[in-house]
């Protein structure tokens, strides 16, 4: 080999990868396969994935034997070595109650309905710009409903309903 082939080579940059490498990274996309299969369906329609993944993930729900959900979860992760990872991944952190964004958008609900049940107009404003398909009418009567049993000292039943609610127009939009 002479020096001129030698600095050639040397002029490229070649990646080598082990090739335990490679299966931790393979073990790794399987286990994304799998967070996306433990998704409710609403869900998983969310997550940026091709039409074959998401028919497979589908799969995966009706397979009830251990050893076919193991191979399932292995074509999973064959799949998933042509999708992209990282939009999964924050994808499904959104629904993931242990994720930071996903107790971000907890809170911010949270807080807007004490803001609610307390009285903000601007409040209501804020939900009728965010969510259009809200039924005003409905949040109205929660929000009474919250603040009569705030006054009373009654169980809060209808203080979760409101939250419920704003979290189901959340998920819709």
């Amino acid at each position: 080999m002479s020096s001129k082939d030698f600095s050639k080579e040397s002029d490229q940059e070649i990646e080598l990868v082990s090739r335990s490498q490679v299966k931790r990274e393979a073990e790794e996309l399987q286990k994304l396969g799998g967070r996306i299969t433990e998704l409710r369906l609403d869900q998983q329609a969310k997550v940026p994935m091709s039409e074959r993944l998401a028919e497979a993930c589908a799969e995966m729900t009706r397979i009830t034997s251990n050893g076919a959900k193991k191979r399932q979860l292995q074509y999973i992760g064959k799949l998933m070595r042509t999708e992209d990872a990282d939009a999964i991944r924050v994808a499904i952190d959104q629904f993931d109650s242990a994720s930071a964004a996903h107790n971000q958008k907890f809170h911010a609900l949270e807080q807007l309905r004490e803001r609610l049940i307390a009285g903000d107009k601007s409040a209501l404003s804020e939900v009728m710009e965010k969510f259009e398909n809200c039924d005003m009418q409905h949040l109205r009567a929660l929000i009474r409903n919250a603040q009569k049993e705030r006054k009373e000292n009654k169980p809060p039943a209808n203080f979760r309903k409101v939250f419920q609610y704003l979290r189901d127009l959340d998920d819709e939009s």
